[in-house]
């Protein structure tokens, strides 16, 4: 049997985001390029629309970046090269700590924008391999062989006091701050990033979701609904509508991958 690491798919990609039910304007963004074999969904915050702004200067950072760096190898980057990493991680983390100081210094030079973030997850295909980013709590997923599992870990108040095991089910159904996020995209000057590796094989799926969907929407809902959907393309705004028909309490948004 042949190694999937070896293996070259064709992706299929779509994405949906959706307002919600109880939001006046959409603070996601997401980004699809086949291309380059990337995919990208931020989820913004903060006042007087900024978090609009600091979702979509994430995704044109991190675009730029790539773009960038696939046609110039000479170009100086901004953060040092980690030879532990891959070429392909090495970009992840580099482009999106880079949309970081953006955010951040965007966020300081105008004061309408001041406090202003965005969550950030996505991943990039690259020789047979994916590689996942993530800051935040937006999610990335893995979908095989009718079983979906979270690849990404979120970043938030609920789930740090889960893993210190602080927490009773009850606790945690009536938590009042679950959408507490404890890392984003332009918070702070300096950030960390999670990088994941995850090596596909043929008729996986990757979903990469704002809080939105994942709130809204459970686990064993989106596995079902994958299962029973094999098109992705309706796939994702047949996910966005379920988390609509629960509620609909934030923005929305799903990119669906598909390994062929």
């Amino acid at each position: 049997m042949q190694d999937t690491r070896e293996q070259e798919f064709k992706l299929i990609g779509s994405g949906f985001t959706h307002v919600g039910m109880r939001r006046d304007h959409n603070e996601d963004a997401f980004s699809i390029n086949p291309d380059s074999g990337l995919y990208i969904v931020a989820d913004g915050m903060g006042g007087h629309n900024s978090g609009e702004i600091a979702s979509k200067l994430a995704i044109e950072t991190i675009e730029n970046f790539f773009r960038a760096t696939s046609t110039d190898d000479e170009i100086t980057w901004p953060y040092k090269y980690d030879p532990r990493l891959t070429d392909a991680e090495n970009r992840l983390k580099v482009s999106t700590m880079l949309a970081n100081s953006r955010i951040w210094e965007a966020s300081r030079r105008n004061e309408l924008y001041h406090g202003m973030g965005t969550t950030v997850v996505g991943v990039y295909y690259r020789k047979g391999m994916a590689y996942l980013v993530n800051v935040g709590d937006s999610r990335g997923y893995a979908f095989r062989g009718g079983i979906l599992r979270q690849v990404t870990e979120d970043h938030s108040l609920l789930n740090d006091l889960l893993k210190q095991n602080k927490m009773t089910p009850d606790e945690v159904a009536n938590f009042p701050h679950k959408n507490v996020i404890v890392r984003a995209l332009g918070i702070k000057e300096e950030v960390d990033v999670d990088l994941f590796r995850y090596t596909p094989q043929h008729g996986d799926v990757i979903l990469l979701c704002s809080d939105g969907l994942s709130d809204m929407v459970k686990d064993q809902q989106i596995q079902d609904l994958l299962t029973a959907t094999p098109d992705v393309k309706l796939a994702a705004k047949l996910l966005v509508r379920e988390a609509n028909l629960k509620g609909g309490h934030d923005n929305i948004t799903a990119v669906l991958v598909q390994f062929a």
